[in-house]
Formats: C-alpha cells, sequence, structure tokens
C-alpha cells in the first residue's frame, strides 16, 4: 500500500486538503494540485513536513488538456505511476437559474465534468498497465436532487456520477473500480456562501443527524474506497450526508 501513488485534484483547502491529509497519513504517496491558492498549498506541504509526512503539488488548470497531460506526466516521471486518482476539485457559483450566462455554464461543465473526464483519459492507461486502480470523483447532494441557485452546478454534478458509473462498467473488469462520493453540506470555503442563505439555513435544519459534515468525514469515507477493503466496490454513489437524502432502494 505504501508504494501506491494518488493524485488529489484541488488538494490545497477544503474536502481536497483533508483527503490528502488523510492518504498521507495512511503511507500512500500523494501528489495533490491547486489552480489559484499557492500559499494554501505550501502551508499544507509545510504542515504534513512537520508531522513527517512528505507530499508534492503542482498548479493545475483542470479545464485545460495540456495542463492535464504535463501534469499526468510530470507525477509518472517522478514517481512512476498514478494508482490513484481523487476528482476533487471543482468550481461553483450562486446564481438563480434565470440569469446564468452560456459562458457561467459552459465556465462550470468545462472544470467540473470535462477536467475529471480528461484526468481519467490521462490516467488510465498507466492503471491499465498495472491492472490495478482506483478513481474516486467527488460529487454532491446537488447532483441527485437538483439544485436551486446553483443550477448549472448540479447538473455537472449530476453528469459526472453518470460518468463514474459508465468508467465502472468498461474497466471494472481490468482492476480498476470507479466510485463516487457524495457529501451533502460540507463546512468549507465552497459552501459558505450557500450556508449564508435562507435556503442553505433551511437545509442544515433539516438534515437528520443535526449538523452539517466535516471535511475529514467525507475524506474518511475516500481513504476506505481506495483501499483493498473495498476491492468488491465500483459503480457506486456512496451517500455521506448526515440523512438529508435517504436510500430508497436505488
Amino acid at each position: 500500500m505504501s508504494q501506491r501513488v494518488a493524485l488529489v485534484t484541488g488538494g490545497s483547502r477544503g474536502i481536497g486538503r483533508s483527503i490528502v491529509r488523510e492518504l498521507a497519513v495512511s503511507g500512500y504517496k500523494v501528489v495533490f494540485t491547486y489552480n489559484f491558492r499557492g500559499d494554501m498549498a505550501e502551508d499544507l506541504l509545510q504542515t504534513l513536513a512537520r508531522d513527517g509526512f512528505r507530499v508534492s503539488y503542482f498548479q493545475l488548470e483542470q479545464s485545460d488538456r495540456d495542463s492535464v497531460r504535463s501534469i499526468v506526466r510530470t507525477v509518472m516521471n517522478d514517481l512512476g505511476a498514478i494508482d490513484i486518482l481523487i476528482n476533487n476539485a471543482a468550481i461553483s457559483q450562486e446564481k438563480p437559474f434565470e440569469v446564468i450566462t452560456d459562458s457561467d455554464w459552459e465556465r462550470m461543465l468545462k472544470v467540473n465534468l470535462q477536467g475529471p473526464f480528461m484526468l481519467i483519459q490521462e490516467v488510465l492507461p498507466f492503471m491499465l498497465r498495472k491492472k490495478w486502480g482506483r478513481i474516486i470523483n467527488i460529487v454532491s447532494i446537488g447532483g441527485q436532487w437538483g439544485g436551486f441557485n446553483q443550477v448549472h452546478y448540479a447538473a455537472s454534478k449530476a453528469a459526472l456520477i453518470s460518468l463514474t458509473h459508465s468508467i465502472a462498467k468498461i474497466y471494472s473488469k481490468y482492476g480498476i473500480t470507479s466510485n463516487a462520493v457524495s457529501p451533502g453540506l460540507v463546512l468549507t470555503d465552497m459552501s459558505s456562501a450557500e450556508l449564508l442563505t435562507e435556503q442553505g439555513k433551511q437545509k442544515v435544519k433539516s438534515i437528520p443527524l443535526g449538523r452539517i459534515a466535516t471535511p475529514e468525514e467525507i475524506a474518511k469515507v475516500v481513504s476506505f474506497l481506495v483501499s483493498d477493503d473495498a476491492s468488491y466496490i465500483t459503480g457506486q454513489t456512496i451517500n455521506v450526508n448526515g440523512g438529508m437524502l435517504l436510500s430508497h432502494g436505488v
């Protein structure tokens, strides 16, 4: 396990930051990306280094194929493998449906859907060569029950769930599992704007567990899914939402 290499996108803050820490502490070789918060990426690297864990990071514009390809090649050259891909990086935007522009819509799908698509395409040849791989896509409850002021965000996450299923159908027979982790409300920078809205406040009140999740709780689920203990789990959307969305046999 300690020889396995994990690539985590959007690892400098929020859920991604907790995933990086969890995997590093668990003994994986972790490389993470950031987009514009290089200061937070460096802070995470230094924090983990003080605790005795080595990670590395790179800047990535995941809506750009050349940037994606460059990162994957660099990691392969440096570490010789990418065994685990965590597609966590995403953008969000609070905006009523009727004023979402074409450019808003295109940017949302470019980053949140096409980005993971390109990353999966680029790492798959290396996973196929080893006949082992773990692909985890961080989605959202919005992709399951729709959006209110984030219709384009919800649509991108719904499509990412479908992509997760498709990859599982095609590649599971080669030892590569593909799963999605779907948080509800999590205490992160990305959710802060929604939590300030009346709709967001009502969501918190409706959570059966009575609170929002911590990023660490999401990271623990990801850590399990990339482990050998989860070897027979593929094509699944794992809900980590405090009971906001209950399973009804589907």
